[in-house]
Protein backbone atom coordinates (compact mmCIF):
# COMPACT_ATOMS: atom_id res chain seq x y z
CA UNK A 1 0.00 0.00 0.00
CA UNK A 2 1.28 3.45 -0.88
CA UNK A 3 2.35 5.45 2.17
CA UNK A 4 0.38 8.52 1.11
CA UNK A 5 -2.84 6.57 0.65
CA UNK A 6 -2.65 4.95 4.07
CA UNK A 7 -1.77 8.21 5.81
CA UNK A 8 -4.62 10.10 4.16
CA UNK A 9 -7.22 7.42 4.91
CA UNK A 10 -6.20 7.25 8.56
CA UNK A 11 -6.34 11.02 9.01
CA UNK A 12 -9.70 11.51 7.32
CA UNK A 13 -11.23 8.65 9.30
CA UNK A 14 -11.21 10.98 12.32
CA UNK A 15 -14.00 13.05 10.78
CA UNK A 16 -15.57 10.91 8.07
CA UNK A 17 -16.47 7.42 6.99
CA UNK A 18 -13.73 6.54 4.52
CA UNK A 19 -13.87 3.90 1.79
CA UNK A 20 -10.65 3.26 -0.13
CA UNK A 21 -10.78 1.99 -3.71
CA UNK A 22 -7.32 2.10 -5.28
CA UNK A 23 -5.26 0.54 -8.07
CA UNK A 24 -3.40 -2.60 -7.08
CA UNK A 25 -0.10 -1.14 -8.36
CA UNK A 26 1.54 2.15 -9.29
CA UNK A 27 -0.39 3.66 -12.21
CA UNK A 28 1.46 6.94 -12.58
CA UNK A 29 0.74 8.65 -15.89
CA UNK A 30 -2.49 6.70 -16.47
CA UNK A 31 -4.39 9.96 -17.00
CA UNK A 32 -8.13 9.51 -17.66
CA UNK A 33 -7.85 6.05 -19.20
CA UNK A 34 -10.65 3.55 -18.65
CA UNK A 35 -10.16 -0.21 -19.09
CA UNK A 36 -12.67 -1.23 -21.75
CA UNK A 37 -11.28 -4.37 -23.44
CA UNK A 38 -11.19 -6.70 -20.43
CA UNK A 39 -13.12 -7.14 -17.19
CA UNK A 40 -11.82 -5.58 -14.02
CA UNK A 41 -11.25 -7.52 -10.82
CA UNK A 42 -11.65 -6.12 -7.33
CA UNK A 43 -10.08 -7.63 -4.22
CA UNK A 44 -10.31 -6.56 -0.61
CA UNK A 45 -7.40 -6.37 1.81
CA UNK A 46 -7.53 -7.33 5.47
CA UNK A 47 -7.83 -3.64 6.41
CA UNK A 48 -10.97 -3.26 4.30
CA UNK A 49 -9.39 -1.37 1.39
CA UNK A 50 -10.56 -2.32 -2.11
CA UNK A 51 -7.91 -2.86 -4.78
CA UNK A 52 -8.64 -2.87 -8.51
CA UNK A 53 -6.47 -4.25 -11.31
CA UNK A 54 -7.05 -1.10 -13.33
CA UNK A 55 -6.43 2.61 -13.53
CA UNK A 56 -7.28 5.32 -10.98
CA UNK A 57 -10.21 6.34 -13.19
CA UNK A 58 -11.41 2.73 -13.22
CA UNK A 59 -11.37 2.73 -9.43
CA UNK A 60 -13.57 5.80 -9.08
CA UNK A 61 -15.91 4.70 -11.85
CA UNK A 62 -16.41 1.24 -10.38
CA UNK A 63 -16.80 2.56 -6.85
CA UNK A 64 -19.51 5.07 -7.68
CA UNK A 65 -21.42 3.18 -10.37
CA UNK A 66 -21.64 -0.27 -8.85
CA UNK A 67 -19.25 -1.31 -6.09
CA UNK A 68 -20.40 0.80 -3.17
CA UNK A 69 -23.85 0.35 -1.69
CA UNK A 70 -24.09 4.05 -0.85
CA UNK A 71 -22.77 6.90 -2.98
CA UNK A 72 -20.06 8.91 -1.22
CA UNK A 73 -20.28 12.63 -0.52
CA UNK A 74 -16.91 13.48 -2.04
CA UNK A 75 -14.03 11.88 -3.96
CA UNK A 76 -10.50 12.53 -2.70
CA UNK A 77 -7.59 11.20 -4.75
CA UNK A 78 -4.09 10.95 -3.29
CA UNK A 79 -1.76 11.48 -1.64
CA UNK A 80 0.30 11.40 -4.82
CA UNK A 81 4.04 10.84 -4.38
CA UNK A 82 5.25 13.95 -6.21
CA UNK A 83 3.68 17.16 -7.43
CA UNK A 84 1.02 17.54 -10.09
CA UNK A 85 1.85 21.02 -11.28
CA UNK A 86 1.13 22.78 -14.55
CA UNK A 87 1.02 20.40 -17.51
CA UNK A 88 1.33 17.41 -15.16
CA UNK A 89 -2.44 17.42 -14.73
CA UNK A 90 -2.86 16.16 -18.31
CA UNK A 91 -1.06 12.92 -17.44
CA UNK A 92 -1.81 12.50 -13.75
CA UNK A 93 -3.78 9.47 -12.62
CA UNK A 94 -4.46 11.25 -9.33
CA UNK A 95 -6.03 14.27 -11.01
CA UNK A 96 -7.90 11.96 -13.40
CA UNK A 97 -9.43 10.05 -10.47
CA UNK A 98 -10.73 13.30 -9.01
CA UNK A 99 -11.98 14.38 -12.43
CA UNK A 100 -13.91 11.12 -12.80
CA UNK A 101 -15.60 11.80 -9.48
CA UNK A 102 -16.62 15.23 -10.77
CA UNK A 103 -17.90 13.71 -14.04
CA UNK A 104 -20.09 11.42 -11.95
CA UNK A 105 -21.59 14.32 -10.06
CA UNK A 106 -19.50 14.53 -6.89
CA UNK A 107 -17.19 17.23 -5.54
CA UNK A 108 -13.59 16.12 -5.83
CA UNK A 109 -10.08 16.93 -4.63
CA UNK A 110 -6.73 15.69 -5.95
CA UNK A 111 -3.88 15.90 -3.42
CA UNK A 112 -0.17 15.68 -4.20
CA UNK A 113 2.96 16.06 -2.07
CA UNK A 114 5.25 18.15 -4.25
CA UNK A 115 8.69 16.56 -3.97
CA UNK A 116 10.48 13.82 -5.93
CA UNK A 117 10.82 11.59 -2.84
CA UNK A 118 8.34 13.04 -0.36
CA UNK A 119 8.30 12.24 3.34
CA UNK A 120 5.82 14.64 5.03
CA UNK A 121 2.65 12.74 4.18
CA UNK A 122 1.15 13.81 7.51
CA UNK A 123 1.31 17.42 6.32
CA UNK A 124 -0.64 16.67 3.14
CA UNK A 125 -3.16 14.61 5.13
CA UNK A 126 -3.69 17.47 7.60
CA UNK A 127 -4.12 19.94 4.73
CA UNK A 128 -6.72 17.66 3.14
CA UNK A 129 -8.58 17.28 6.42
CA UNK A 130 -8.69 21.06 6.80
CA UNK A 131 -10.07 21.45 3.27
CA UNK A 132 -12.64 18.73 3.86
CA UNK A 133 -13.90 20.41 7.02
CA UNK A 134 -14.07 23.76 5.23
CA UNK A 135 -16.10 22.22 2.41
CA UNK A 136 -18.76 21.08 4.87
CA UNK A 137 -19.59 24.77 5.31
CA UNK A 138 -19.27 25.79 1.65
CA UNK A 139 -19.25 23.24 -1.15
CA UNK A 140 -17.24 23.40 -4.36
CA UNK A 141 -18.70 25.29 -7.33
CA UNK A 142 -20.37 22.99 -9.85
CA UNK A 143 -18.04 21.10 -12.20
CA UNK A 144 -14.92 22.08 -10.26
CA UNK A 145 -12.06 19.88 -9.11
CA UNK A 146 -9.52 21.23 -6.63
CA UNK A 147 -5.96 20.30 -7.55
CA UNK A 148 -4.01 20.61 -4.31
CA UNK A 149 -0.22 20.52 -4.12
CA UNK A 150 1.48 20.55 -0.74
CA UNK A 151 5.12 21.45 0.01
CA UNK A 152 7.10 18.58 1.51
CA UNK A 153 7.63 20.23 4.89
CA UNK A 154 6.28 19.90 8.41
CA UNK A 155 2.78 21.34 8.81
CA UNK A 156 4.07 24.09 11.12
CA UNK A 157 6.45 25.21 8.36
CA UNK A 158 3.73 25.83 5.76
CA UNK A 159 3.46 29.52 4.90
CA UNK A 160 -0.24 29.35 4.11
CA UNK A 161 -2.69 28.56 1.33
CA UNK A 162 -2.83 30.18 -2.12
CA UNK A 163 -5.44 30.00 -4.88
CA UNK A 164 -3.39 29.50 -8.03
CA UNK A 165 -3.54 28.86 -11.77
CA UNK A 166 -1.70 26.11 -13.59
CA UNK A 167 1.79 27.03 -14.66
CA UNK A 168 3.54 25.59 -17.70
CA UNK A 169 6.60 23.42 -18.29
CA UNK A 170 9.20 23.41 -21.01
CA UNK A 171 8.81 20.44 -23.34
CA UNK A 172 9.77 17.06 -21.90
CA UNK A 173 13.33 15.77 -21.98
CA UNK A 174 14.18 13.28 -24.77
CA UNK A 175 13.46 9.59 -24.31
CA UNK A 176 16.28 7.45 -22.95
CA UNK A 177 17.17 4.81 -25.53
CA UNK A 178 18.66 1.47 -24.54
CA UNK A 179 18.54 -2.23 -25.42
CA UNK A 180 16.95 -5.22 -23.75
CA UNK A 181 19.04 -8.37 -23.05
CA UNK A 182 18.21 -9.65 -26.55
CA UNK A 183 19.50 -6.54 -28.25
CA UNK A 184 16.12 -5.05 -29.10
CA UNK A 185 15.66 -1.29 -28.81
CA UNK A 186 13.77 -0.05 -25.77
CA UNK A 187 12.88 3.46 -24.71
CA UNK A 188 12.23 5.04 -21.32
CA UNK A 189 10.07 8.14 -21.31
CA UNK A 190 12.28 11.06 -20.31
CA UNK A 191 11.70 13.34 -17.33
CA UNK A 192 9.25 16.23 -17.58
CA UNK A 193 10.51 19.63 -18.63
CA UNK A 194 11.51 22.23 -16.09
CA UNK A 195 9.08 24.95 -15.07
CA UNK A 196 8.65 27.65 -17.72
CA UNK A 197 5.61 29.76 -16.82
CA UNK A 198 6.20 29.74 -13.06
CA UNK A 199 5.72 33.32 -11.95
CA UNK A 200 3.51 34.76 -9.19
CA UNK A 201 0.01 33.33 -9.23
CA UNK A 202 1.07 29.92 -10.56
CA UNK A 203 1.11 26.63 -8.72
CA UNK A 204 4.87 26.36 -9.29
CA UNK A 205 5.47 29.71 -7.60
CA UNK A 206 3.30 28.89 -4.59
CA UNK A 207 5.07 25.60 -3.94
CA UNK A 208 8.51 27.15 -4.31
CA UNK A 209 7.53 29.80 -1.76
CA UNK A 210 6.28 27.23 0.75
CA UNK A 211 2.53 27.67 0.23
CA UNK A 212 -0.13 25.04 -0.39
CA UNK A 213 -1.31 25.52 -3.98
CA UNK A 214 -5.04 25.12 -4.64
CA UNK A 215 -5.98 25.26 -8.33
CA UNK A 216 -9.58 24.97 -9.52
CA UNK A 217 -9.86 22.74 -12.60
CA UNK A 218 -12.67 22.06 -15.03
CA UNK A 219 -13.01 19.68 -17.94
CA UNK A 220 -14.03 22.05 -20.74
CA UNK A 221 -10.98 22.04 -23.03
CA UNK A 222 -12.57 24.35 -25.60
CA UNK A 223 -10.43 27.40 -26.43
CA UNK A 224 -13.36 29.78 -26.39
CA UNK A 225 -11.43 32.92 -27.39
CA UNK A 226 -10.50 31.25 -30.69
CA UNK A 227 -13.98 30.14 -31.74
CA UNK A 228 -14.89 33.26 -33.70
CA UNK A 229 -11.65 33.30 -35.69
CA UNK A 230 -11.97 29.57 -36.35
CA UNK A 231 -15.54 30.03 -37.62
CA UNK A 232 -14.33 32.71 -39.99
CA UNK A 233 -11.45 30.53 -41.16
CA UNK A 234 -13.84 27.62 -41.80
CA UNK A 235 -16.18 29.83 -43.87
CA UNK A 236 -13.34 31.31 -45.91
CA UNK A 237 -11.13 28.29 -46.54
CA UNK A 238 -13.15 25.08 -46.23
Amino acid sequence: MAAGLGCLAARLAHNAEVTVVAPDRDRSGASNSLTLLRPLRVSRAANGFFFVDGTPTDCVHIAITGLLEQEPDIVIAGINHGGNLGDDVLYSGTVAAAMEGRFLGLPAIAVSLAAPNPTHFATAAAVTERLLLALTAETLPADTVLNVNVPDVAYADLRGFEATRLGHRHKAEPVVASQDPRGRAIYWVGPPGAADDAGPGTDFHAIAAGYVSITPLHADLTRHNTLDSLKAWCQETL
